[in-house]
């Protein structure tokens, strides 16, 4: 039987209560996203706690997260408790939409990794069509609450699919928020783009920096140099 868990190197990621588990490129969302000079971070949709705990461990920062899934934030609860950043991550388990209407805070980094396929059949799992379909949070919340919130250099972080990463680029201007670099992420090289990590911020970028990232090399097995670099820190056996 599979673990209920996914061990890292300084934490532990409880997920049998969560319908998203941890995945690969979430785990290299959480690598990616520069944290290092971040004073306050906000974790959209944080279902495990994944991302919270993955930027609480190379930063110092305060960490709200939010997440409407009851089940979902009891354990990314236990998960923030048990982690040894507990004093700096604190649960917020309320959609986004009641977080704006009461949060204060300004924040130096947002990040999420929202629910997508905006066109797709749902499954019939409830729990898991909501954390991967944008029934409860839309694109345009999460950017009309990060023009509100981000400081002036602030800088939001997204982890989507290629189809809804455009669909997402598209919106930003209404709301004053920009498209500034691109990381299309491949599982092998040589095979498809499966997910981008994009950065924006409010100024007005011309020619947004695109970058390619794979996951693993040509046989499908051995880890890239560059992704062994970037999760070495985080996966035990790397």
């Amino acid at each position: 039987m599979a673990n209920s868990y996914f061990q890292f190197k300084q934490f532990r990621v409880e997920q049998e209560r969560c319908a998203m588990k941890v995945c690969t490129d979430s785990c290299l969302f959480g690598a990616v996203v520069d944290v290092s000079k971040a004073a306050r971070i906000l974790d959209i949709g944080t279902g495990t706690g994944l991302l919270s705990l993955m930027v609480a461990q190379r930063s110092g920062a305060t960490i709200d997260a939010v997440e409407i899934n009851p089940e979902a934030a009891a354990q990314a609860r236990e998960n923030f408790a048990d982690s040894p950043w507990s004093d700096r991550l604190h649960l917020h388990p309320v959609s986004l939409q009641t977080y704006a209407n009461y949060s204060q805070p300004q924040y130096d980094v947002i990040l999420s990794n929202p629910p997508f396929f905006l066109a797709s059949l749902k499954s019939g799992n409830a729990a898991k069509d909501s954390a991967k379909h944008t029934g409860d949070l839309f694109f345009e919340d999460i950017l009309a609450f990060a023009q509100q919130h981000l400081i002036p250099e602030g800088k939001l972080y997204i982890l989507l699919p290629p189809a809804e990463a455009t669909h997402f680029a598209g919106l930003s201007p209404v709301h004053q928020l920009y498209l500034t670099q691109t990381i299309e992420v491949f599982t092998y090289i040589g095979g498809q783009c499966i997910r981008h990590i994009q950065t924006y911020s409010f100024t007005k970028s011309t020619a947004p920096t695109i970058s390619q990232l794979h996951i693993r090399e040509a046989d499908k097995t051995t880890y890239t140099a560059a992704f062994t670099a970037l999760l070495k820190a985080y996966y035990l056996h790397l």
